[in-house]
């Protein structure tokens, strides 16, 4: 198992502090936020040229978009930014709202998926969905009916256990144990009182969900998604903490 960290980042100054502390403080790589790497999606090499020397720094990109026309573009784009900068995998998140979707449209965009999916294997790339609060693949019958879609186990899932909480799906072991041989990528955060919390500072148990990611073998990355807002040199530390001692226990 590998350890990521993600956190947005407001200014220029606040990404180069994490990208210049994330392997001080325990972590393989980064999970990077769209504003954090889309200045260089036209420019790989830049990028490359700037952070190429820093193990993981781009392991995983978190691109949101839709999946007109234009947003298939967008993610191809990405897609073949992350090939060039050497990212394990693009975490899409589907920008539409549950309200305006169908499950004939979430098994559509299942189908749609896989062959970008598919395109993305191609150039060493994984495409891993992340399901989401108020996007289409939000209520627990709406994984059965995408993953049932998905063609040639072209996608992967990223599973966050806020956003699980969020949606109204409490048992998150249920359903680690139900997609362990699809899921790809976790993204960690504690959720209460409607917001989301530093890990270990909210309501969600995670001893099940620990003991749930050892038992179905999981050997991707875990992620901290630090999205409370806090200091990010401070939650760096405790959520490393927090995260390997969630895994030796169990």
């Amino acid at each position: 198992m590998k350890y990521a960290f993600s956190a947005p980042t407001s200014t220029s100054e606040e990404r180069e502090s994490l990208f210049s502390h994330y392997s001080s403080a325990g972590y393989d790589g980064l999970q990077l936020k769209k504003a954090q790497f889309q200045d260089f999606v036209d420019a790989p090499g830049k990028f490359v040229d700037r952070w190429g020397d820093c193990p993981g720094i781009a392991s995983g990109l978190i691109v949101g978009g839709g999946l007109d026309q234009p947003g298939i573009d967008a993610l191809r784009s990405a897609i073949q930014f992350a090939s060039r900068v050497h990212s394990d995998r693009i975490v899409f998140c589907h920008s539409l709202p549950r309200s305006a979707v169908s499950t004939e449209d979430i098994s559509r965009f299942g189908r749609i998926l896989s062959a970008l999916g598919t395109e993305a294997r191609d150039v060493g790339v994984v495409l891993s969905l992340h399901h989401h609060y108020n996007q289409p693949v939000m209520y627990r019958h709406d994984f059965d009916l995408f993953f049932d879609a998905v063609q040639d186990r072209a996608i992967g899932l990223t599973i966050d256990t806020a956003h699980l909480v969020k949606s109204g799906i409490d048992d998150i072991a249920e359903v680690i144990r139900a997609f362990h041989q699809v899921i790809d990528n976790f993204h960690m955060k504690d959720f209460a009182d409607g917001e989301f919390r530093v890990l270990g500072q909210g309501a969600i148990d995670f001893g099940p969900v620990f003991a749930a990611i050892e038992d179905t073998g999981f050997n991707g990355w875990l992620c901290a998604d630090e999205e409370s807002g806090g200091d990010i040199s401070q939650t760096l530390s405790e959520c490393f903490k927090f995260l390997r001692k969630g895994t030796a226990d169990a």
